[in-house]
């Protein structure tokens, strides 16, 4: 396997094949995000790609999952995507799952058959960054999408029987607009009825502009008190009709929680609460990262 650059996946996907469909970011303008500020996007010759599967298919008796990078693979069109999972089947008929980054633009740009026959080739699941559920801090950011973009994105999929893994992160909209974060981020959880939504905590990682923010004092970090304060605001707003699996068991968060929506809401606020009272069992900062 050849890979250009750092390779990022989500948790999830540890013990996937990890395959570059995709060099870098499509979009890669995020003032939070560090990952592919060294890359400039390309798309790869589909011959190395290919060259790539036959590898590992010698080196390795079993594949059961199978990850396409990099930051957003799903943005190729169909006829660049069509070949590469026709030959996963061809060369993998064990694999059980693909899955990918995508933006809600990538999604909206497929039409409904588009996705099914990706859903038909193999394709279970979307990873979506939606960050924030307020536009204002979309915008701040320099997401490139909206809030009325990223529901429909994911309803779309989910719709079509393509899971939706949906990541937030605490602490991006800074103290100023902190509530308004927590409420529409809550409030857009509760509407988009995704299967799966993590929450990140937001970590200063070079070359990511918003570490210049931080430094120059146009941003300010929330402290790790507020930052539970947040999540309990989320917590209280993201009650989706739809059963909704709840992570925020990343190495960046101060504190590990994990339940499903809306059931186990109250319980999660419960256990915030407790470490807001007993500081000395919240994470340290030197053992958080990316």
């Amino acid at each position: 396997m050849r890979y250009y650059g750092a390779i990022y996946r989500p948790p999830s996907e540890a013990y996937s094949l990890l395959v570059q469909v995709t060099i870098g970011c499509a979009h890669n303008k995020c003032t939070f995000c560090n990952m592919f500020k060294a890359k400039n996007f390309r798309v790869r010759d589909i011959n190395e790609v290919f060259e790539d599967l036959e590898d590992a298919r010698v080196n390795y008796r079993k594949i059961d999952r199978i990850f396409l990078c990099d930051g957003d693979a799903l943005c190729l069109s169909m006829n660049r995507l069509r070949p590469i999972y026709e030959k996963i089947r061809e060369l993998f008929p064990e694999c059980e799952r693909v899955t990918t980054y995508g933006r809600a633009s990538d999604i909206l740009r497929k039409t409904d058959d588009e996705l099914l026959e990706l859903k038909k080739l193999g394709l279970t699941m979307v990873y979506m960054g939606a960050e924030s559920g307020s536009d204002t801090v979309l915008k701040m950011v320099n997401k490139g999408e909206t809030r009325e973009e990223l529901i429909e994105a994911v309803k779309k999929i989910e719709r079509l029987g393509i899971k939706a893994s949906v990541t937030f992160i605490s602490g991006l909209a800074g103290p100023e607009l902190m509530r308004e974060h927590a409420v529409e981020t809550g409030t857009m959880i509760r509407e988009m009825n995704a299967s799966y939504v993590s929450l990140l905590t937001l970590m200063l990682e070079e070359p990511a502009p918003i570490v210049k923010e931080v430094r120059e004092g146009r941003f300010t970090l929330l402290t790790p008190l507020e930052v539970l304060e947040e999540t309990c605001i989320i917590l209280e707003n993201a009650r989706p009709e739809k059963e909704c699996v709840f992570r925020s068991n990343h190495a960046s968060n101060y504190v590990n929680l994990k339940g499903n929506l809306p059931y186990d809401n109250d319980k999660m606020i419960e256990q915030i609460k407790h470490y807001m009272k007993n500081t000395n069992l919240l994470k340290n900062e030197m053992f958080r990262m990316l």
